[in-house]
């Protein structure tokens, strides 16, 4: 008898390091759990925009015994859990402010959940270790969220002394992509990973020997590129007014990833952030013998 195992966190922890074709049948097992239980070899190929044998080389990589074995699998995850992956109604007009906030809510903690459960410490570990010995690092985002994602990554960075600069328009992307090296580090954002002035700046770097982490789709054509493939989820529901709950997820995945650059190094961490600390403190007017509750402000504002 086969050995029992949870499908979905087998799938969340081995995603990463599958071949691209492989990654994309990962994709669309996620966004439709139940729909993938009861779907033929064929229609998995086909909504994956892979061959049959991808879907069966799938099956087997995260220990399936064959594409069988994997529907099983399925659907008792779908059984067990239906309740915990099925998206939340829509708000309707008589939901009340309070309703909304704790729809909003529950949106971000389920993203963050799901998202979780994609983070390997690993590949965190090696994604730092790059970002650390570069000369520079280029943060890359486009559009809303990954944009959002980018500065955010300037900011989480500058505080560990890291040298790091942000590029969201396209043609300056393509402009600075060209002038990168062997010793540079690309830190590419995209919840879709499909966005192509973003793919073309990255090839672009890539063509000059920089080194390429992204925080994307599995099986997109961002993750196919990239050196380090830290992969996020997107969850979105019908509920069309609220923002995309996908930076959440990139949000998580930049937080780890920091803290783990500042462990990394964390003599040189502390006496950074100890300048930070003090620098703000005299900006505030705070005293510096003070134990009181401005002594854990924020570094920064």
């Amino acid at each position: 008898m086969t050995a029992s195992f949870d499908i979905l966190t087998r799938i969340a922890e081995r995603g990463p390091a599958l071949r691209l074709a492989e990654q994309k049948v990962a994709q669309v097992i996620l966004e439709d759990l139940a729909g993938a239980a009861a779907a033929s070899i064929n229609e998995l190929a086909r909504k994956a925009a892979v061959s049959e044998a991808s879907v069966t080389r799938f099956a087997k990589a995260i220990g399936c015994r064959d594409v069988r074995d994997l529907k099983l699998r399925l659907a008792q995850a779908t059984a067990v859990g239906t309740r915990f992956l099925a998206p939340a109604p829509a708000l309707t007009e008589t939901d009340s402010p309070a309703t909304l906030t704790d729809r909003i809510h529950t949106d971000v903690l389920t993203t963050l959940e799901v998202n979780r459960k994609l983070i390997d410490p690993a590949r965190i570990d090696q994604a730092a270790r790059l970002l650390l010995g570069a000369r520079m690092v280029y943060a890359f985002g486009m559009g809303g969220g990954s944009t959002f994602m980018a500065d955010e990554a300037r900011y989480r960075l500058a505080r560990l002394g890291q040298p790091v600069a942000t590029y969201q328009d396209a043609l300056l992307q393509k402009m600075v992509a060209a002038t990168l090296t062997r010793d540079d580090v690309v830190l590419a954002f995209s919840a879709s990973g499909n966005v192509p002035e973003m793919l073309a700046s990255c090839d672009i770097a890539r063509e000059y020997g920089a080194r390429l982490i992204a925080v994307t789709a599995l099986g997109s054509p961002l993750a196919a590129r990239a050196d380090v493939l830290l992969p996020v989820r997107a969850l979105e529901t019908d509920f069309i007014f609220k923002p995309s709950a996908s930076r959440y997820a990139m949000l998580l995945v930049m937080d780890v990833l920091a803290t783990q650059c500042a462990l990394l190094q964390q003599e040189q961490s502390k006496e950074k952030l100890r300048r930070l600390k003090y620098v703000l403190d005299v900006h505030r007017g705070v005293s510096q013998d003070s134990d009181g509750p401005d002594s854990r402000q924020p570094l920064g504002d």
